[in-house]
């Protein structure tokens, strides 16, 4: 059974199952995820630990080995097997499929993995493991849902701030949950149970902002002409390569002009996504939500507003290359009709 790492909570204070699979985008939510595991093992009486790792010098009969040996000191065992890799190999792969089929008695199997791609998830090895127990999802947490996600934890620690100062962190924390954590914990530290001021917050909060590329297009469908900016200038400070930032927002602006030909025509967007390379849950319903907001002419004018930069790029043209990658990210912003009187076509 699939759960999110959001969800682990509520299930282990009900019951601990035999076998928890944990992976993910996010290594702070599956990094608490597994301690949440071994705390709950902890407090059932599961009071030896054994851990495998699967390295260059690993056997795979060590997990059953490991699994059918008895301990002279505890009578319950927490068994933790990591797969830095995700990739456990053939031989791994049987051997992870014949344990699902006999989960050892009177222990907890905690199978921790990286990120794995959803061909991975199809594979026989994670479809046992899914069967056999529970499989917890540490998804990255999106930009939209972070402010939510802050008030959480600050309500966990005894606090609360407004939305402007849960927006204000976010923005300053975007792409890097592991700060966002650790700036929660030095409001913890700085200022007394109850409400945060936005000047406390203000001045407690660094600018640690991390910004990934890939996620440049799906910044540009939500429309956020203020987050763009800062985005586009946060790839610029950390030596982003103009050529990837272009790719990444051409690449959106071909998918809205497929999603909305495709939808023209009459198919429904479930059967657009791998036509259009838009994947991902939040990549999705980000889409979905926006794509009425935009036009075929609009995907025209885009696309050679990029060609344009693409030149300049090149050094066949003269202009700020990351002014106008600004400039086109903003023609599908939600005020592009403010924004379009003062860009030019690029016919």
């Amino acid at each position: 059974m699939r759960i999110s790492s959001e969800q682990l909570a509520s299930h282990i204070a009900r019951e601990l199952k035999p076998l928890y699979t944990v992976f993910g985008d996010e290594p702070l939510l599956a990094l608490e995820s597994g301690d949440r595991i071994r705390a709950k093992a902890r407090a059932e009486g599961y009071d030896e630990r054994e851990i495998l790792t699967v390295d260059s010098g690993f056997k795979w009969p060590q997990l059953m080995m490991a699994a059918n040996s008895q301990s002279l000191f505890a009578s319950r065992k927490l068994l933790e097997l990591r797969i830095p890799t995700g990739k456990p190999g053939s031989e791994g792969s049987e051997a992870l499929q014949s344990f699902c089929e006999a989960l050892p008695a009177d222990t907890v199997a905690l199978v921790t993995l990286p990120a794995i791609d959803w061909r991975a998830q199809k594979a026989g090895w994670f479809e046992a493991l899914d069967r056999a127990g529970i499989t917890v999802e540490a998804k990255a947490v999106p930009r939209k849902a972070l402010p939510q996600w802050l008030a959480a934890r600050l309500q966990a620690q005894g606090q609360h701030a407004d939305a402007e100062a849960l927006a204000f962190i976010a923005d300053r924390v975007e792409g890097n949950l592991m700060a966002a954590f650790q700036e929660v914990q030095k409001l913890a530290l700085l200022f007394p149970n109850g409400p945060i001021s936005f000047e406390q917050v203000r001045e407690a909060v660094l600018d640690v902002a991390r910004y990934d590329v890939f996620n440049l297009g799906v910044a540009m469908i939500e429309g956020d002409p203020v987050r763009l900016s800062r985005m586009l200038d946060g790839l610029k400070g950390e030596g982003t390569a103009p050529p990837m930032a272009l790719w990444s927002l051409s690449e959106e602006i071909r998918a809205i002009g497929k999603l909305l030909a495709g939808t023209e025509s009459g198919r429904p967007l479930n059967t657009l996504w791998r036509e259009a390379r838009v994947w991902g849950t939040a990549h999705q319903a980000a889409m979905q939500q926006n794509l009425r907001r935009f036009t075929m002419a609009q995907v025209a004018q885009g696309l050679r507003h990029a060609a344009a930069i693409d030149r300049k790029i090149k050094g066949l043209a003269k202009g700020d290359v990351w002014d106008e990658l600004l400039q086109l990210a903003l023609r599908f912003s939600r005020h592009r009709a403010a924004v379009e009187r003062t860009l030019p076509t690029h016919a």
